[in-house]
């Protein structure tokens, strides 16, 4: 659905364009062209500087990934966190490899803990108790919240601890999350609160709609709603949109249309589009995020996932991070880099969007670098390579992790 300006839309038409990657991607190359004209207010894009952001990540893809057998960017890297195979170790308890059942119960796991893994903030680490490793960041949040769900912490019947259903998640509380990942007055995590919040309207949004998640009310449920009638084929766009249309209660932003919710969407005034998706910039970086974390379960299954490189890079601190410590983004004023911003602020509306767009650019660059094309090496790939770990890297060496640019988390976005 596209069209001028001037288009009537619906609210519910307008709200299904602003799910779709393809306006992602458009709204954000919007704003990237008009950096590059020098016409933001916010940012000065430094196109020399490309090739160099391309060849850290290059490099660090080579570091991570020698063999160049690069999985996806995805929960289950954490879950891997310090080489420990925590799901080797639940295999017993799981149900069959391959059935129905047991992607259901995967697809359990990964959702909510995608959920839960906003940024943790700097001061916050988790010791798990079986490793004796001590996790901080999206490391430590995938192995707590992974915990969690071994311990039944999500799960209503204490016969199947591993599973995620509505009536577990309504019991969900600050102290009970709060204790699930160790926080304490020395060990404080950035937006609790806001979590809880985030999985108690999942299970609500669960309950609401038993023709998509069954009876039980699961987030497995979703398998069953995309392989309907024997589907072995099911585009990543097919998961991202199921994940945007039945899960959209649950962000707690006021960012809506009429009354349908749009979730990680934010004004620019520079943006055009038509009727009242003027001035909307979407992104929806933990949706995404958690489609990419679905490939897997899907693939396991025995089920084609296709059209991987339709969705966007993640627009989050990491690669953020990586365009600014890499010179490919300016801010104009060094100052902005000392305050705290709000996720709507229209800085942060734009810093994300040039992410997602020049993401793009760069992998094209890094693919180049690595000898490898766009089937060979997905968007997926380039990230967990890759852009994200870059960032890391270069936030490790400039500012002890620290991301440039300083975000208030509600631990539903960042």
């Amino acid at each position: 659905m596209t069209g001028a300006p001037g288009v009537e839309l619906s609210a519910s038409q307008a709200a299904r364009l602003l799910r779709s990657p393809a306006t992602i991607r458009s709204r954000s190359r919007q704003l990237l062209e008009r950096a590059r004209a020098g016409e933001s207010s916010w940012f000065l894009v430094h196109d020399g500087a490309l090739d160099a952001a391309a060849r850290i990540v290059a490099e660090t893809t080579g570091s991570r990934y020698p063999s160049g057998d690069i999985p996806f960017h995805s929960r289950w890297r954490h879950f891997e966190a310090g080489g420990v195979d925590r799901l080797g170790a639940i295999d017993v308890g799981l149900p069959a490899a391959g059935s129905a059942e047991r992607t259901r119960a995967l697809i359990d796991v990964v959702l909510v803990s995608v959920l839960l893994d906003a940024g943790a903030g700097p001061a916050w680490s988790y010791r798990e108790q079986s490793s004796d490793l001590v996790l901080t960041r999206s490391e430590g949040l995938g192995v707590a919240s992974w915990v969690a769900f071994c311990d039944g912490l999500f799960s209503s019947d204490p016969a199947q601890p591993l599973r995620v259903d509505a009536a577990g998640l309504s019991r969900i509380t600050a102290d009970s999350l709060g204790a699930a990942f160790q926080v304490g007055p020395d060990n404080h995590l950035t937006g609790l609160p806001g979590r809880v919040d985030l999985l108690r309207r999942l299970g609500a949004a669960l309950s609401r709609r038993p023709e998509i998640f069954g009876p039980d009310a699961r987030p497995g449920g979703l398998f069953d709603h995309l392989t309907r009638g024997g589907r072995a084929e099911v585009s990543a766009v097919d998961i991202l949109s199921a994940v945007l249309d039945h899960l959209a209660p649950i962000w707690p932003s006021d960012n809506t249309i009429d009354t349908h919710p749009l979730g990680d969407c934010w004004h620019h005034d520079a943006v055009a589009g038509p009727g009242l998706t003027a001035g909307w910039v979407p992104f929806h970086k933990l949706s995404q995020w958690l489609t990419y974390s679905l490939l897997e379960p899907f693939r396991w299954s025995g089920v084609q996932v296709t059209g991987l490189d339709e969705l966007t890079g993640l627009p989050e601190y990491r690669n953020g991070g990586l365009l600014i410590d890499s010179g490919v983004l300016e801010l104009r004023e060094d100052s902005w880099a000392g305050r705290e911003w709000e996720v709507g602020d229209e800085l942060v509306v734009e810093w994300r969007a040039l992410t997602v767009a020049l993401l793009d650019e760069v992998a094209d660059l890094v693919r180049k670098r690595l000898g490898a094309d766009a089937t060979t090496m997905p968007l997926a790939c380039v990230l967990e390579g890759g852009t994200w770990a870059a960032g890391r890297v270069l936030a490790n060496r400039l500012r002890d992790g620290l991301p440039p640019l300083s975000i208030r988390s509600t631990g539903t976005v960042f």
